[in-house]
């Protein structure tokens, strides 16, 4: 279930001039671009786009960029994009800066294997290069096959399942993963090719053969990139809601909120599933999630937010 409030009616044009006009004179009047923008869904904010293109030959992205600062500018660029575009933006935003590719993994392993083929496409538009091509560059060993496995895979999207593959392979990703004993080649085959639902079974097996659930104490300190990717696969497989909150937990939480992991879980799930994930930040903290969120950032950032979460400030 979304958050976002949005019209069913409203006109491109006037929110094109309305967007113009806060532009306009000494600084902008951000208000008004969080009230337009932060109430307008992805196929009417294509329209904004389009219309503010066509009235002022001018591009509205590229006008926002340098009109709006921080924080701020970054979640709404990453908001007035579409979908695709912005995965694909936050997929370059990894692999230049050589860190955290779990969110490689995690837009990999939630998007359906239509959306997943989208930003592929939208990825190569771009940057003029493939996505598998860019990760295979700038990453080696394990990491690199289970990532280039990850944005290449087209799965199944059904819901059969086979039992007896389930118990088989619940114990190849046991050794594995858990015991460090296995072939790391094998889990990979596992996670990169089978269906969300086989998956599931065969989590839900070794929950049930060995008592704990397969990511219990997986990462530690010691953790390096390739252990971290492996944890967030099976996590985004297993329960994408309960990772999501944990993602947004941990970005509040941390000494120096985390704010790309915020506006990135806000943005990307506030048109799908963020009241979900809302309600369950609240059951495992007791806070509501836009308490937590006012609490922990401020200003246009924080508006913006705010209104994304269907809350005003």
């Amino acid at each position: 279930m979304a958050t976002l409030i949005a019209p069913s009616n409203h006109s491109p044009q006037a929110d094109a001039e309305a967007l113009r006009k806060a532009f306009e004179g000494w600084g902008t009047d951000e208000n008004t671009v969080i009230t337009i923008l932060g109430h307008r869904n992805v196929h009417q904010r294509q329209q904004i786009r389009r219309a503010y293109e066509e009235i002022y030959q001018e591009d509205l992205v590229k006008r926002m960029e340098s009109e709006l600062k921080g924080d701020f500018e970054k979640a709404v660029y990453r908001w007035i994009l579409e979908p695709a575009d912005r995965d694909a933006v936050l997929i370059n935003v990894v692999i230049k800066s050589g860190k955290n590719f779990h969110v490689i993994v995690e837009i990999s392993s939630v998007l359906s294997p239509e959306e997943l083929f989208a930003v592929r496409r939208a990825y190569l538009h771009r940057y003029k290069r493939s996505v598998e091509e860019d990760v295979a560059a700038h990453t080696s060993g394990h990491l690199r096959q289970l990532l280039l496995g990850l944005v290449t895979s087209f799965r199944y999207v059904g819901d059969e399942i086979n039992a007896k593959l389930a118990q088989t392979e619940a114990e190849i990703l046991h050794e594995a993963v858990k015991e460090k004993k296995g072939s790391h080649e094998e889990a990979i085959r596992i996670l990169t090719t089978r269906s969300k639902t086989q998956l599931i079974a065969t989590f839900n097996r070794y929950r049930e053969v060995h008592g704990t659930s397969i990511t219990k104490q997986l990462l530690d300190e010691k953790s390096d990139d390739f252990q971290t990717a492996l944890y967030t696969a099976i996590r985004c497989f297993n329960d994408h809601i309960k990772y999501y909150e944990k993602v947004v937990r941990n970005a509040i939480k941390k000494v120096g909120t985390d704010e790309d992991a915020l506006t990135r879980v806000i943005v990307s799930r506030a048109e799908k599933d963020l009241k979900i994930i809302s309600e369950v930040y609240y059951k495992r903290n007791s806070v509501h999630l836009e308490q937590a969120v006012a609490k922990e950032t401020s200003g246009d950032y924080k508006k913006f937010l705010l209104t994304l979460l269907g809350k005003e400030d």
